[in-house]
C-alpha cells in the first residue's frame, strides 16, 4: 500500500477506536476501480474489535466524517463499503519515486528485524525418491523463507530429513543382499529405492507378483533381521553405522543436486538421527511429569481428555517413534536458536499428529509451543509423464523442459537470441510446475494437467515469464534511457495509473503473504500486474514518442518489470530476460 493507505487509516482509525496499522490491513482495491481506488469492507474490522451496528450503517456515518483533502479526494457507501476516490496523479508519482529509491529491494522492509524465523521443510526420507509430496513441501516452504528474509527476519532454513527408524535396518539388511557399490555410487538414491523395494517383494508369497499376499513366515524373519540390524545403530555398531552413515551423505549430495535445480537453498540439514540425546532427555522429563503410562512395557502418552487419541513414545524394545524424535527437536531448536516462530511444512495427512505434538509441549509446558505453526497442504493427483507413468520428481521436471525446448524451437528467429536453450527451458519448466501449484490455497488438492501448465496464455508459469522477458525485449529494442527525475504526470491513461496503484501494492502484499502463509496471495496479485501490463503494450508506446514522455513510459514499464522479477523471485524462480 502507498501512503494513501496511510492517509486513509489516519481518518478512519479513531473513528473505528483501532490502530492505523489494523485499518491499513484492512484497505483492499476492489475489482472495479471506475467508482473508488481503495475500499474498506467494514465487516472485515470486526476481526480486531466487534463493531457495535450493522456495517452497512457504520460505513454510511463514517463516510460524513472523513475530510477529503489533497490526497482523499472523495469519499462513499456502497453497503458496508466503504470507497475512496484518490488523487491518482500523486499515486503514480508517489509509487514510482518509491520504486527508485529502493531499486533491487522494492517491497522489503525491516519488519522482522532482531528476530529469528525457523522454516522446516521438504525433510525427505532418506533413499527414498522425491515424490510430489515433497516437492510441494519444499516449494511452500522456499516461498516462506523468502517472504519472511524479505521482511527482514533472520530466517533458518532447515531440512530435516528421515533418517532414522527401522525402516533403516530393512534397507541395510537389503543392501546386504543385493546391494551393488558402484551403483550406489553413480545413482544412490535409485539404487537403494530399487533395493528396498526388492526387499519388501521378498516378504511377498510370490516375490514376482506385486499383488500377492505376504508370507508371515518370511516377513517375520526378514523383518526380525532389520530390527536387529536398527537396534544395532541404535547402539552405536560401527560397522551398520558405517553403512548408514555412507547412504545418508550419498542421499544428501543426490538431493542438493535436485535443490540447486529447484533454486532451493537450506542453511541446515538435521535429521531425526541428530535426536538420539535429545530423546532421552524428553523421556525422562515426561517420566518426571507423570505424563507416560505403561502398556505391557511400551511407554504412551493419554491424551482422550484433549479429543486427541494416545500417542506411543517408545516401543517395548526401547525404539523410539517420530513423535519422540520430533519432541527432541523441538527443544534443540528452541535451545539453539532461540526462535520468534517455527514453520512445520508438511503435508495436511500429518494434521493428527502435529495436533499431538504441540499438545504434548504444551503439558511439558515449553513456553515455545505457541511459537509453532503447522503449515499443511493438500496432495497433487495425477503427477505423472504424459505417457502415464509415476515417477521421481527428476522425470516431471524433465518432461517440462522437454515441453518447453519444444515450444521453444518452433520460433526459430527467437530461439537463435537464447544461448542456453537447455537452461531456460528448465526454468520455464520449473515455472509451469511452481505457479500451478501456487494457483490455490495451499490447503486444497489439486489435479496435474499438463496442457494447462505448460500454457503460455492465461494463469501459468510461462506467462509470468513470458510478461517479464517481453519488457526486457522491450528495454533493448527501444533505447530509450531510464530516467528516475522523468515528468510521471505525463502518465495520465487509465491504465498507467492502475499498473501504478497495483506495483504500489506490492509491499503490503508481501506482508499479507507471510500473514497468511500463502502463496497463492503474491501469485494473483503477479497474474492482475501482468495482465495489466499485457494490456499496457498495445497503449503506451515508448519508441518513436516524445522524450518526456518516453521516459516516463519507460519507468512506468522499469518499475513493473522489478517488481514482477522481485516477485518471481520470492515465489522461488529465477525472472528469464529472454525467452
Amino acid at each position: 500500500m502507498t501512503d494513501f493507505g496511510y492517509h486513509i487509516a489516519v481518518q478512519v482509525a479513531p473513528l473505528a477506536n483501532l490502530t492505523e496499522e489494523q485499518i491499513q490491513q484492512c484497505i483492499e482495491i476492489p475489482k472495479n476501480t471506475t467508482h473508488a481506488d481503495f475500499a474498506i469492507p467494514v465487516a472485515k474490522l470486526n476481526k480486531f474489535k466487534k463493531l457495535s451496528g450493522n456495517p452497512a450503517q457504520i460505513a454510511s456515518d463514517w463516510k460524513s466524517k472523513i475530510v477529503p483533502n489533497k490526497y482523499i479526494l472523495g469519499v462513499t457507501n456502497e453497503g458496508p463499503y466503504l470507497n475512496f476516490v484518490i488523487n491518482k496523479a500523486m499515486v503514480t508519482d508517489e509509487v514510482l519515486k518509491r520504486v527508485f529509491e529502493q531499486g533491487d529491494n522494492w517491497g522489503t522492509s525491516y519488519e522482522g528485524n532482531g528476530k529469528t524465523i525457523i522454516v522446516e521443510f521438504s525433510s525427505p526420507n532418506m533413499a527414498k525418491p522425491f515424490h510430489a509430496g515433497h516437492l510441494r513441501s519444499t516449494i511452500i516452504g522456499n516461498f516462506l523463507k523468502n517472504i519472511h528474509k524479505a521482511l527482514g527476519y533472520h530466517v533458518i532454513a532447515i531440512n530435516y530429513l528421515g533418517d532414522w527408524g527401522k525402516q533403516y535396518g530393512l534397507l541395510a539388511l537389503a543392501y546386504k543382499k543385493f546391494g551393488n557399490p558402484e551403483e550406489l555410487k553413480s545413482n544412490p538414491i535409485k539404487h537403494l529405492f530399487e533395493i528396498y523395494v526388492r526387499i519388501n517383494k521378498e516378504t511377498l508369497l510370490d516375490p514376482s507378483n506385486p499383488d500377492s499376499e505376504k508370507d508371515p513366515v518370511k516377513y517375520d524373519a526378514i523383518h526380525d533381521e532389520a530390527r536387529s540390524l536398527f537396534k544395532r545403530m541404535e547402539e552405536g555398531d560401527e560397522e551398520v553405522l558405517g553403512l548408514w552413515k555412507q547412504f545418508r551423505e550419498l542421499s544428501i549430495a543426490e538431493y542438493k543436486k535436485i535443490y540447486k535445480r529447484l533454486n532451493v537453498e537450506f542453511d541446515v540439514y538435521s535429521g531425526e538421527s541428530q535426536q538420539t540425546e535429545g530423546m532421552v532427555t524428553a523421556l525422562s522429563e515426561l517420566s518426571q511429569m507423570d505424563l507416560l503410562y505403561d502398556d505391557r512395557g511400551a511407554s504412551l502418552i493419554n491424551l482422550e481428555q484433549f479429543k486427541l487419541p494416545k500417542v506411543l513414545v517408545k516401543k517395548s524394545d526401547g525404539a523410539t517413534l517420530y513423535i519422540t524424535r520430533d519432541i527432541a527437536a523441538a527443544q534443540t531448536r528452541s535451545d539453539l536458536y532461540h526462535f520468534d516462530k517455527m514453520f512445520y511444512v508438511v503435508a495436511a495427512q500429518q494434521d493428527l499428529h502435529f495436533q499431538q505434538l504441540f499438545k504434548i509441549l504444551q503439558l511439558m509446558n515449553k513456553p515455545f509451543t505457541q511459537k509453532c505453526t503447522h503449515v499443511n497442504f493438500g496432495m497433487v493427483k495425477g503427477m505423472s509423464t504424459r505417457k502415464g507413468t509415476v515417477v521421481f520428481l527428476e522425470d516431471i521436471l524433465n518432461e517440462a523442459k522437454k515441453i518447453m525446448l519444444e515450444v521453444m524451437t518452433r520460433n526459430e528467429e527467437k530461439s537463435k537470441e537464447i544461448d542456453d536453450k537447455e537452461q531456460v527451458a528448465d526454468l520455464i519448466g520449473l515455472s509451469a510446475v511452481v505457479i500451478q501449484d501456487f494457483s490455490a490455497k495451499r490447503v486444497k488438492d489439486y489435479d496435474f494437467v499438463w496442457d494447462r501448465i505448460t500454457s503460455f496464455e492465461g494463469d501459468t508459469g510461462p506467462y509470468l515469464q513470458f510478461q517479464h522477458a517481453r519488457i526486457c525485449s522491450m528495454f533493448r529494442k527501444a533505447q530509450v534511457p531510464l530516467n528516475p527525475k522523468a515528468d510521471f504526470s505525463l502518465l495520465t491513461e487509465p491504465i498507467a495509473q492502475d499498473i501504478a496503484r497495483i506495483i504500489g501494492k506490492f509491499p503490503e502484499v508481501i506482508k499479507a503473504s507471510a500473514s497468511t502463509l500463502e502463496p497463492v496471495t503474491m501469485v494473483s496479485y503477479l497474474f492482475d500486474l501482468a495482465h495489466l501490463v499485457s494490456q499496457a503494450h498495445s497503449v503506451l508506446w515508448v519508441k518513436d514518442r516524445e522524450k518526456e514522455l518516453a521516459e516516463a513510459r519507460m519507468a512506468l514499464f522499469w518499475a513493473a518489470k522489478i517488481t514482477l522479477g522481485n516477485g518471481l523471485r520470492l515465489v522461488g524462480l529465477v525472472p528469464l530476460e529472454r525467452m
